[in-house]
């Protein structure tokens, strides 16, 4: 293993000219069979991390997750939380290498609707942004809307399945002599 890791270089092709050979010092192969094991390894620390803030930390390969459960009438107290917690993430990211991505985070509040109404917080700061409130989001292909009902699934699956279908309908309407 240690041969995909250490002393490596690349070169760049574009327009038929080749660059100059660099080296290679940080991340993996792309496509290298022990990628995802090396993130989870890489990543591990940033349990403890989310942990010192009391909040909880899911992972699934590069995707990270993090939530905090309170009551409707302490939003203003847990963003608060979460956002000490991301800037703490975001020092852990760059001493790692790694960066937060703002343009790639959501924030979502999930409950009632008689819990939502009682939530004032349309925005989160997160990293140098301030990041809406969304009312969906996707979470490992499946959308999520703030009630946990799932009708933006659902009505992006019928979406996704009417363009095929009305095809197929007109392709059975032709008359072929």
């Amino acid at each position: 293993m240690r041969s995909f890791l250490t002393d490596r270089t690349q070169q760049i092709a574009y327009s038929g000219q080749l660059s100059s050979v660099q080296s290679v010092l940080f991340g993996v192969l792309q496509g290298f069979v022990l990628n995802p094991l090396l993130y989870v390894l890489n990543t591990a620390e940033l349990a403890l991390v989310v942990d010192r803030h009391g909040l909880s930390l899911h992972q699934y390969a590069d995707d990270t997750q993090v939530y905090i459960s309170t009551p409707s009438g302490d939003a203003e107290a847990a963003v608060r939380r979460l956002t000490a917690c991301l800037v703490d993430i975001e020092a852990w990211l760059k001493a790692s290498r790694l960066r937060l991505n703002p343009t790639k985070t959501q924030v979502m509040w999930l409950g009632s609707p008689q819990q939502l109404a009682k939530v004032n917080v349309s925005e989160v700061p997160v990293a140098s942004a301030r990041i809406n409130v969304s009312e969906t989001a996707r979470n490992h292909g499946v959308i999520v809307d703030r009630q946990l009902t799932l009708s933006a699934q659902v009505a992006a699956v019928c979406r996704s399945g009417y363009l095929p279908a009305t095809a197929a309908a007109a392709a059975r309407q032709i008359d072929v002599i």
